[in-house]
């Protein structure tokens, strides 16, 4: 397939590019072989008008159809996991094993399959039937959707793989992927094997449909246009907001994912308990995949005592002591030292690392610890909560519980926090002083463990208050709360019964709501 080519309408054909681009190793900044295309209008013109009849041939597809897209999609994957690993190794810096091969490539094609049961079983679709007024309603497919990729999980949040393309499809939405440039040759990998199980699934052709880049100009243009019906963005917030201003004056749903610090506030007995175990828990957690998660824990809450001074300096050593990672590219390396600087120029004091790493011929910055007092922090909460993506992380010292309490409040919206407490329950006084405050801001409250694994499960919510995500009521993981993204609910007054969906025809005998002569029940899940 050439890397000149976009698949649009089923068929890989030349884009109509306005320029190029080159994936680069970001362990030697170099340039990997091969240019991929960024696509002019005339590309997301054909896209879309495709999507657009592909969503009406959906509407009318078995969901068993679908299913059977996402499940032979998932095994396509499997069939070349090696290469797709090796492929995602090189352009990310992430490694094959186990990252890759043993976590986020078996975490996809489960995905892909827990996407495919939801969209066999329909419970996502809540039907809900009023026999008295013959009134039922359900949910239903909004769309076209467009996917924006990230580029920190080429294949479990890809566009063209993720989470986010799973739940779409499993609605009976055509899915636009707008790939990520930094791992251009994945994702194509990944749009081969897709379009492949479209055609033996038997869906409309453009039920994939994958462009690399796109100036912003026509990004902003494509998620106004009213032939799309929704957008899921994960990435910066700088992007992401960029795209919802235009989303919103069209009145388009979008859901953003644009991370945050995830607070981690360690009581004081804890620390007293086992302080050096979470000064390594915590170390590990910040430094992992070189903090290139939307969960990486950037700032901690301490109270001054003895055992909080010796956790903040096993802190600092064990960050100075570790070897710096591999930053995904040269924009994100730039951009940890910009937040670095404002984080210094707010009133942060550097203990360790703040600057590129000397010694490393790729992307690569030290390991870096800030630190401020409670008091410093509420003088400027705006600048000193401001995501540092990578791997650095502010711990915060407060006075008192009142303070830690103050400092919580000043937090704007999370995807996750979370709060360690001694075992003897000698913590639970200042537990239940702040754990209301710390439910208010985050999507994910957690107790007595960092943040960064994302379970993929029914129960699990990835999203939070605004800014971490767009709206606090959708989850971007955990089937089939995601789905609910990407569907509209559809209401059907008085119509035939021949002319219902299955699940609203009175003979569907569970997972309903129904009313019949005036008592309301529900069915069997």
């Amino acid at each position: 397939m050439s890397q000149s080519h976009v698949l649009i309408a089923g068929t890989w054909r030349p884009a109509d590019a306005s320029g190029t681009f080159s994936a680069h190793d970001p362990r030697t900044g170099e340039a990997l072989p091969g240019e991929y295309p960024t696509s002019r209008w005339s590309d997301c013109d054909a896209a879309l008008d495709a999507a657009q009849a592909a969503a009406v041939e959906l509407r009318t597809v078995e969901p068993a159809k679908i299913a059977a897209f996402l499940e032979g999609y998932a095994a396509r994957i499997e069939a070349r996991a090696d290469e797709i690993s090796e492929l995602a190794s090189k352009e990310t810096a992430l490694p094959v094993a186990p990252r890759l091969a043993a976590v986020e490539l078996p975490r996809t094609t489960g995905q892909l399959r827990q996407a495919a049961e939801a969209a066999r079983n329909e419970h996502w679709t809540r039907p809900i039937i009023d026999t008295a007024a013959n009134i039922r309603t359900r949910f239903g497919p909004i769309g076209p959707v467009a996917v924006f990729g990230p580029n920190n999980f080429p294949l479990a949040f890809g566009s063209i793989s993720g989470g986010d393309f799973a739940a779409a499809i499993a609605a009976g939405n055509p899915v636009i992927a707008k790939g990520h440039p930094l791992h251009p040759g994945t994702t194509q990998i990944l749009a081969q094997e897709a379009q492949k199980a479209v055609e033996e699934a038997g869906l409309p052709a453009a039920t994939v449909q994958l462009l690399y880049n796109l100036d912003f100009a026509d990004g902003e243009r494509l998620v106004k246009d009213p032939r799309l019906a929704a957008i899921a963005f994960t990435g910066s917030r700088r992007g992401g907001l960029a795209l919802k201003a235009h989303a919103d004056a069209a009145g388009k749903p979008i859901y953003l994912e644009l991370g945050s610090v995830n607070p981690v506030v360690i009581l004081p007995k804890a620390l007293e308990e086992r302080g050096a175990a979470l000064a390594e828990e915590f170390t590990g957690s910040c430094l992992m995949g070189t903090g290139q998660f939307c969960t990486n824990p950037g700032l901690v809450i301490v109270q001054e005592s003895p055992a909080a001074q010796a956790f903040v300096a096993d802190v600092t050593k064990r960050f100075a002591a570790a070897q710096p990672g591999v930053l995904f590219s040269k924009s994100g390396l730039e951009g940890l030292g910009e937040s670095v600087d404002g984080l210094k120029s707010a009133g942060a004091k550097v203990l360790a690392g703040g600057k590129p790493a000397a010694d490393a011929s790729g992307f690569s910055y030290e390991n870096t610890v800030l630190e401020a007092t409670g008091a410093q922090f509420l003088e400027a909460p705006e600048k000193l909560q401001s995501e540092a993506f990578g791997n650095a992380t502010l711990i915060v010292r407060t006075s008192s519980t009142d303070e830690t309490k103050s400092v919580i409040r000043s937090l704007e919206g999370n995807l996750t926090g979370c709060v360690y407490s001694a075992t003897d329950g000698s913590d639970d006084a200042s537990y239940d002083a702040i754990a209301p405050e710390l439910r208010a801001r985050v999507g994910r409250l957690i107790n007595d463990k960092m943040p960064t694994g994302v379970a993929v499960s029914p129960a699990m919510n990835h999203g939070g208050p605004f800014p971490a995500t767009s709206h606090p009521g959708f989850t971007a993981v955990g089937l089939p709360g995601s789905i609910s993204r990407f569907a509209m609910l559809q209401c059907y007054d008085n119509v035939r019964p021949h002319r219902l969906p299955a699940s609203l025809r009175d003979e569907n005998p569970g997972g309903v709501w129904r009313n019949v002569d005036g008592n309301w029940s529900h069915g069997a899940l």
